[in-house]
């Protein structure tokens, strides 16, 4: 029979093994994340402006049929 200290010895290089390639895992994905969200940051925040709202967009619409009534009112067109 063998030592039994030496399958306790193996058991924990194989789990501080499994640490350090989890942690560097784990460094590399935390990583990538950062560089994603670094490159979604850099695209449209000084050059755009928000979208419109849905209420805003409602209101244009109301207004454009108002433009178009009086210039079918102007025309003499009847509606």
């Amino acid at each position: 029979m063998q030592d039994p200290y030496l399958y306790i010895i193996l058991a924990m290089t194989g789990l501080a093994g499994l640490a350090i390639i989890t942690v560097a895992a784990l460094r590399g994905w935390n990583g990538w994340l950062e560089l994603k969200r670094a490159e979604l940051g850099r695209y449209g925040h000084a050059d755009e402006a928000p979208p419109p709202s849905a209420a805003a967009r409602i209101e244009v619409a109301d207004l454009k049929e108002r433009i178009r009534k009086l210039e079918a009112i102007a025309a003499g067109v009847d509606l």
